[in-house]
């Protein structure tokens, strides 16, 4: 499966330039890929679709006056506050593991994935198989999660999340 989210990543890397997902299924048969990784990741990327949208129809604007506006539109949604702590439930831990959840937080700290984007990364690597989920497989999900919402990460995360960390040399 994530061989074919690297394959739609590299050649639709502006995401409203991915075809439906019926189009995009023949696409990725027409590529060779097996109907059964195309179906799996065409599953994933509809998941990944709704989290997509969902999230940023409840986003407020960056004004005082867009968040009171998003909050009446959606007074279920509070923007998460600065003091919060994320608590991982058991099947997280487990699925996910300490390597990835280790990465998530690094990511997180760092200020380069929001709130937002962290549930969202959480939520598909939860319908990802394998368990736990591999590192690699995880800057994927996170790839994934950047272009559902038409961003490209800074230049130094995406070195980090494409970067092969195997032949790095520690200094």
């Amino acid at each position: 499966m994530f061989e074919v989210l690297v394959y739609v990543y590299e050649n639709y890397w502006q995401g409203d330039a991915c075809p439906e997902l019926q189009r995009l299924g023949r696409k990725l048969t027409a590529a060779g890929f097996e109907a059964e990784e195309i179906q799996a990741a065409l599953v994933w990327l509809d998941g990944l679709n709704i989290a997509a949208q969902v999230t940023q129809i409840g986003l407020p604007a960056k004004t005082p006056a867009g968040i009171a506006g998003a909050l009446a539109v959606h007074p279920g949604i509070q923007p998460q506050s600065a003091d919060s702590l994320r608590v991982y439930s058991t099947a997280e831990q487990a699925h996910l593991g300490a390597q990835s959840l280790g990465f998530v937080s690094f990511l997180e700290s760092s200020g380069v994935l929001p709130s937002h984007m962290r549930e969202i990364v959480i939520d598909r690597a939860m319908a990802a198989p394998g368990e736990p989920v591999t590192l690699d497989d995880l800057k994927i999900i996170v790839l994934m999660v950047y272009w559902s919402f038409g961003e490209e990460p800074d230049a130094l995360v995406l070195d980090e999340l494409c970067d092969d960390t195997a032949f790095r040399v520690a200094h």
